[in-house]
């Protein structure tokens, strides 16, 4: 059984630990840090994950404007899609441990663990929203600064479409195709979960799972890939 998930004064220490902001407003914190699938809440975190996707995206945008004075629009365009994608978010959730103090339905929360999940990274856009209601842009700046700023290097490269790489290694060794099939829906309707296996002639099943079709399709084809040795070989994925 996991640890009880703190509320209160105690809630308030752990995130100023963490995000280095004091809350002043308790309910403020306890609606960003709650998802819409969480049982018998009586407000959700939808409206401030939508404002602090808005600010996370000013803040951003500002520091790769100073970062990088000489810079076209579209050198630096890349780099601000990378920093404020959900990818990049959830994975701030996870070094923030927001994981333990997200009120969500339990089994989704199951299903996420580990690979940081949309529930983290709506958490943490939400989590934007308060700090600047409660402390003002300021606040929310030195926050977003401290965790973004040490990615702003990160490689921005487009990411590999995984189900195209699949696609072109099937063909190079082959004349079969991938086939992607659906295993399992579950979850609401408004936070879905799929498990899709992709099957090529010759080789195992892979399986992956994501918020939608296609990126579970697209993890499956990625698992795939790995397991083959196809990205280690050529891509360097991880």
């Amino acid at each position: 059984m996991g640890l009880k998930r703190p509320t209160g004064d105690e809630l308030a220490r752990a995130i100023a630990e963490r995000t280095g902001h004091v809350f002043s407003d308790l309910r403020l914190l306890e609606t960003a840090l709650t998802h819409s699938s969480a049982v018998r809440a009586v407000a959700n975190n939808e409206r401030l994950e939508f404002l602090g996707d808005r600010v996370l995206g000013l803040i951003v945008a500002d520091m790769l404007f100073r970062q990088f004075p000489d810079a076209s629009e579209g050198e630096i365009a890349p780099r601000f899609n990378a920093l404020v994608d959900a990818r990049t978010c959830a994975q701030v959730g996870v070094e923030l441990e927001l994981d333990r103090f997200v009120r969500a339905d339990a089994a989704l929360k199951a299903r996420m663990r580990g690979s940081g999940g949309n529930y983290l990274a709506d958490a943490v856009e939400a989590l934007i929203a308060a700090i600047y209601l409660d402390g003002g842009l300021e606040a929310a700046r030195g926050f977003v600064l401290r965790l973004w700023q040490p990615r702003i290097h990160t490689v921005v490269a487009k990411p590999p479409n995984p189900k195209s790489e699949l696609q072109e290694w099937a063909a190079r060794i082959g004349d079969a195709r991938p086939e992607y099939i659906i295993d399992r829906r579950e979850g609401p309707d408004h936070e879905p979960v799929f498990t899709v296996s992709v099957r090529l002639a010759g080789f195992e099943p892979a399986s992956g799972t994501g918020g939608s079709r296609r990126s579970a399709e697209e993890a499956a084809a990625s698992a795939m890939l790995r397991r083959e040795g196809v990205w280690e070989a050529q891509e360097g994925a991880p």
